[in-house]
């Protein structure tokens, strides 16, 4: 067998990447599909940590630019990744997967509430730990989340997964003579502001020196691919 490595990853899911083709919401043959994808992993022992955003159901500051409350916004976005965290419990469970969900924010009677320490508990235990209501404060998005929360459960491996392949010099949706970063460092994301996820979540990434790895949620079994060694995606981390 394959060495994986990573025994341990923290992955990132965009809310968008759960639309598929719609324009809002959770589509079931994502969800399904995604479901499937980490269920392989934890098959082979990986063990996940899973942090999704909420963008596909409602975003704060977009509406704050719009005259709306930063805080209240917020504070629905983060709801809006406990929807979607829930929505990926069922879906696991379903396909016989253990998960349980942790949130930031007290909901005792929707999951649990999040400490470090229970997640690590969980995923030892061969569960999938689903970390959802971000940091559970305004003005940190999902990414910085996603950060600390592996920091916390002392994974190996960040994984970013996206709907695009990696990190370009440019949107190579707008740009067709984007260049495609197969490796970079953290100061150089930061420096040039290529988008890899916000400043706050990059530099708590660089100072705890946890790679980040970029990839593309949308290509069928490149989670896999990535976790058996392959060269999948973009990846930021310290400069030698």
């Amino acid at each position: 067998m394959t060495e994986l490595i990573s025994q341990r990853i923290l992955l990132k899911l965009s809310g968008e990447a759960l639309m598929g083709e719609g324009e809002f919401g959770i589509d079931p043959l994502v969800l399904r599909r995604v479901s499937e994808e980490i269920k392989d992993l934890v098959n082979i022992g990986v063990q996940i940590g899973l942090v999704i955003g909420g963008g596909n159901i409602f975003r704060g500051a977009g509406l704050a630019l719009g005259g709306f409350d930063r805080v209240r916004g917020d504070q629905m976005g983060m709801l809006a990744t406990v929807m979607n965290s829930l929505a990926m419990q069922d879906a696991l469970s379903r396909i016989g997967v253990e998960a349980v969900v942790f949130s930031a924010l007290s909901m005792p009677d929707v999951c649990e509430t999040f400490t470090a320490r229970a997640s690590r508990e969980c995923l030892a235990a061969g569960k999938v730990a689903i970390l959802a209501a971000g940091t559970g404060n305004p003005y940190f998005t999902t990414d910085s989340a996603a950060s600390l929360r592996a920091v916390e459960i002392d994974a190996d491996l960040l994984i970013k997964a996206t709907k695009v392949n990696g990190v370009y010099s440019t949107d190579p949706v707008k740009d067709p003579d984007a260049v495609f970063y197969s490796r970079l460092t953290y100061d150089r994301a930061l420096a040039e502001n290529l988008q890899v996820m916000d400043a706050t979540a990059i530099v708590l990434c660089r100072d705890n020196a946890m790679p980040l790895r970029i990839m593309n949620i949308n290509d069928p079994g490149a989670l896999m691919r990535l976790m058996r060694g392959g060269d999948i995606g973009s990846l930021v981390e310290k400069g030698g």
